[in-house]
């Protein structure tokens, strides 16, 4: 049975798809069979794994609003696209799914339709990422609903905690009439920058409001990583040998080893 982790943050621009595609690629590339799920209209990490949304004809949009037809099983294959990676395949999203909110807003159960959808998946892979959108809206819900545990990447900048009593409650609240099993597996910083003391503030404070919650690996600020989503690929996979990469293989297996 999978594990499934929603990477989450309702702040833009945090590094979500950066720690969700690269976590997911470390997986693929340590054996794993691994399924991204992307919600976030934007479409980040389809892009960013190397897919053209323009030349899809399907995406996360039509699972959530019954939009294909067949089993459950064939309707996920219907859906998902396999990568350059092997064993990472891809539930990509299009801009389609900027208009879920307004489907779901009458459907039945609509909280946990990803969950449903994805039913086949939990079975077949052994890690799902979720990668979602930076708000709090009915995606969102859907995400948590969907998932095991939550990943929370928090930028080491200004007002770095804004907004996160927000998503803690977001998250009790799933866990209280939802998804009891949720749990927060940890929180990751993103975008360190060694020469600020910006960032080592940052670090400390978020350290001190997350007790043994904060990941130890640092995601550092890298030229490489922010390179490589315009060549389609996760950082690990475009430039093997950067501090970028090196901080996510560590993530990754400081995420294994609590998990």
């Amino acid at each position: 049975m999978a594990k499934a982790f929603a990477v989450v943050n309702q702040k833009g621009g945090v590094g979500k798809t950066t720690t969700a595609v690269n976590l997911a690629a470390c997986s693929a590339l340590d054996g794993k069979r691994v399924l991204v799920v992307d919600t976030d209209p934007q479409g980040n990490a389809t892009s960013g794994l190397g897919v053209d949304r323009s030349k899809l004809s399907a995406c996360v949009y039509d699972l959530l609003a019954d939009a294909l037809d067949g089993t459950d099983e064939e309707r996920l294959r219907q859906v998902t696209v396999e990568t350059d990676i092997d064993g990472l395949h891809l539930i990509p999203a299009t801009i389609n799914l900027a208009g879920a909110d307004l489907t779901l807003a009458s459907a039945i159960a609509r909280d946990t339709k990803l969950k449903r959808a994805l039913e086949p998946a939990f079975r077949r892979y052994d890690l799902v990422v979720i990668d979602t959108a930076p708000s709090l809206g009915i995606l969102t819900i859907n995400s948590l609903a969907a998932a095991d545990r939550v990943i929370i990447p928090i930028q080491c900048e200004y007002y770095a905690l804004e907004g996160l009593s927000q998503l803690l409650q977001v998250v009790q609240l799933v866990q209280g009439q939802i998804n009891p099993a949720l749990r927060i597996e940890g929180v990751v910083l993103t975008m360190y920058d060694s020469r600020t003391n910006l960032s080592a503030e940052v670090a400390r404070e978020v350290r001190g409001s997350f007790r043994g919650k904060v990941f130890d690996t640092v995601i550092p600020r890298n030229v490489r990583l922010a390179e490589a989503p315009s060549h389609g690929e996760p950082g690990v996979i475009y430039d093997k040998s950067c501090i970028g990469t090196d901080a996510y293989w560590k993530l990754y297996a400081e995420v294994f080893k609590r998990a």
